[in-house]
């Protein structure tokens, strides 16, 4: 792995089946550097993530990375049956103080006893962005997580997203199929296209 970089991957070629997905590619990204793949839906985007996280079984290449993991996915996948804080401590495997600390740090500080089901939708993001935070991770994976808001909201959480990412100094892979977001957030972009998917830019 180049010194300095917390993710260093070589795809040869991915797959669904017998589909092939992703064509040969390579991905290096530094300590705290943000980074955002776009591209039309099928193009292979969220795969890509899927393989970085380690989900994928169906490729071929190598994978180094140093540090923790967490990933945000579209749909916030919480237990609703579970407390906000539950949610975060049971998933991310913290103590219920970490959990309190990272409910404060995206707004939820008097909701730890919330079920899902009473949060709203922007709630039940900035909670899932509390998961991963209370990992405490090196490298966050955002698939599409300021999808089906609206533009208000999907702003206020981008804006969310790059205080986080200021004060704990974590790097990113955004998936995202907007410009302005990937503009925002991002210190590069690359853009998934072509079948077999390749990155370009």
């Amino acid at each position: 792995m180049s010194a300095g970089a917390v993710l260093d991957l070589r795809v040869e070629a991915a797959w669904h089946g017998t589909r092939p997905v992703l064509g040969a590619l390579d991905l290096r990204l530094a300590r705290g550097e943000v980074l955002a793949l776009c591209g039309p839906s099928g193009v292979g985007k969220t795969t890509l993530l899927r393989v970085i996280a380690g989900l994928h079984d169906g490729w071929r290449g190598r994978r180094a990375m140093h540090g923790r993991l967490a990933m945000v996915f579209q749909e916030p996948t919480l237990l609703p049956w579970r407390t906000a804080a539950q949610n975060i401590t049971l998933l991310a495997g913290c103590d219920d103080a970490t959990a309190q600390a990272a409910l404060q740090d995206v707004g939820l500080g008097d909701r730890a006893e919330a079920l899902p089901g009473a949060l709203s939708l922007g709630q039940q993001r900035r909670l899932s962005l509390a998961r991963a935070m209370a990992a405490r991770p090196d490298l966050v994976l955002l698939d599409e997580p300021f999808a089906s808001l609206d533009a208000g909201l999907a702003n206020e959480m981008v804006a969310l997203v790059q205080a986080l990412q200021a004060r704990h100094g974590f790097a990113a892979v955004l998936v995202t199929h907007d410009e302005t977001e990937a503009q925002r957030l991002a210190g590069r972009t690359r853009r998934l296209g072509g079948q077999p998917a390749r990155l370009s830019g």
